[in-house]
């Protein structure tokens, strides 16, 4: 037997002195030295670090095939979405209706815009039926109001041959009304068929095509009698296509006025009535309510927030005035200043060279709309000063004073106004409509 050892001995020593068989028995097994008293218990002290090294192996290729099965989920589920996205497309391929076509528009020569087919939000290029029968409906009432204004006008003008067209084209509008409501009968009792989709939509699009084409040859007849600003635009449905775009652009400016009659009920927000971008600053001058925020005004990206109170679907004048020094703003509402304030954009002039559009907000130079941001509503008398109105300038407007003035850096008339998307103008007498 091996001579005692005194207290604190390594253990390895311990070892290599023990019998020559046990001492084989451990390979090439790699010691690990622990100094523990002559009465101590040897495995006692060497058994936890052992045990602990096992449960960290077994955890390791547990957590490893842990991981392989889950990328081996995803992998399954990526081709489950792919094949669900292919059998939609084929799905919506067989029940949707293309989109609406496109109206004339200025400069546009009877061609369809780009971008007219695209959903409102932009994010599918195609609706389910049901939708575009809504839309379908909303375009009647379009037309149908259209209509009214022609007949108000032939009334004043006593034109016989224009209220012969006009009741032609109610006629079709009826018939147009019934088909309408055929298929949304069709729907509700499950008994639409897509094989006669194509037809069907073939004929309401021809026809919706050609009611299209002479309300705007009745409209151009009654353009030609009236004065050039006496017309209003109209944004039906929250688009990201629907637009106007003024002609020209915006000098330097270090103070201006903007003031425009405006209607709309559209909730949340009514959006953004114009939008003027330049080279490298998008939010250059914008007039825009979105969601529910309040109305706002943007000078180079800096915001004041106007006390407006016009989402009520009347008829409303409002005006905003600045200058740079100090960036003094004014807010006027029907001829009543509502609000003022400072520190918006100080020293910064408006630059020039960029594009001014109406009905929406332009992300980009003259594009990027998003159909949130979008007005919807009436819009008219749109003018800009380079200079910062009087009150008793700004009431005059708002009460349809003759002495009026038209904006000298943008004046409302039809020759300088471009109409985008579906957009449609008619005439519209301020005073007259607010009575």
């Amino acid at each position: 037997m091996a001579a005692a050892l005194p207290a604190g001995v390594p253990l390895l020593l311990a070892l290599l002195l023990a019998p020559r068989g046990r001492a084989q028995s451990f390979g090439q097994t790699r010691f690990v030295c622990t100094s523990v008293p002559l009465d101590g218990d040897v495995c006692a002290a060497t058994a936890p670090g052992a045990g602990s090294a096992e449960e960290l192996k077994s955890t390791v290729l547990q957590l490893r095939e842990t991981v392989l099965q889950q990328k081996e989920t995803i992998m399954n589920q990526k081709e489950t979405i792919r094949e669900l996205t292919a059998k939609l497309g084929r799905c919506e391929s067989q029940s949707v209706l293309d989109a609406l076509p496109g109206e004339p528009k200025g400069g546009g020569a009877g061609r369809r815009q780009p971008g007219f087919n695209k959903n409102t939000m932009g994010d599918l290029s195609r609706a389910p039926a049901a939708e575009t029968l809504s839309q379908l409906g909303q375009t009647l009432q379009s037309l149908k109001t259209r209509l009214e204004n022609l007949e108000q006008f032939s009334r004043m003008n006593s034109s016989g041959q224009t209220t012969n067209l006009k009741d032609i084209l109610q006629n079709k509008i009826d018939d147009l009304e019934k088909q309408v409501l055929s298929r949304v009968n069709s729907l509700e009792e499950g008994k639409f068929n897509p094989k006669n989709e194509s037809e069907e939509r073939g004929k309401i699009e021809s026809t919706l095509t050609s009611l299209h084409q002479r309300i705007s040859d009745l409209e151009k007849g009654q353009k030609d009698n009236r004065p050039p600003d006496r017309f209003q635009l109209t944004f039906p449905l929250r688009t990201n296509y629907m637009y106007a775009k003024v002609k020209k652009s915006l000098p330097e400016m270090y103070a201006f006025s903007v003031c425009m009659w405006i209607k709309s009920s559209a909730s949340p927000g009514m959006g953004t009535p114009f939008s003027y971008a330049v080279p490298g600053q998008a939010n250059e001058l914008v007039l825009i309510e979105w969601g529910n925020n309040p109305m706002e005004i943007l000078i180079n990206d800096k915001v004041a927030k106007l006390p407006f109170v016009i989402n009520d679907g009347k008829w409303h004048h409002i005006c905003v005035t600045w200058t740079t020094r100090d960036g003094v703003w004014e807010a006027y509402q029907d001829g009543t200043q509502t609000g003022s304030g400072e520190n918006l954009a100080p020293y910064h002039p408006i630059k020039p060279q960029g594009v001014l559009v109406l009905g929406q907000e332009q992300d980009t130079l003259g594009g990027g709309f998003d159909a949130t941001q979008a007005f919807v509503g009436e819009l008219a008398h749109f003018n800009v000063w380079d200079r910062k109105l009087s009150p008793g300038e700004v009431y005059g407007l708002a009460t349809c004073s003759s002495k009026a003035l038209s904006g000298n850096v943008i004046a409302w008339a039809e020759a300088n106004i471009d109409i985008y998307g579906g957009a449609t103008k008619w005439t519209f007498e301020a005073c007259r409509q607010l009575n």
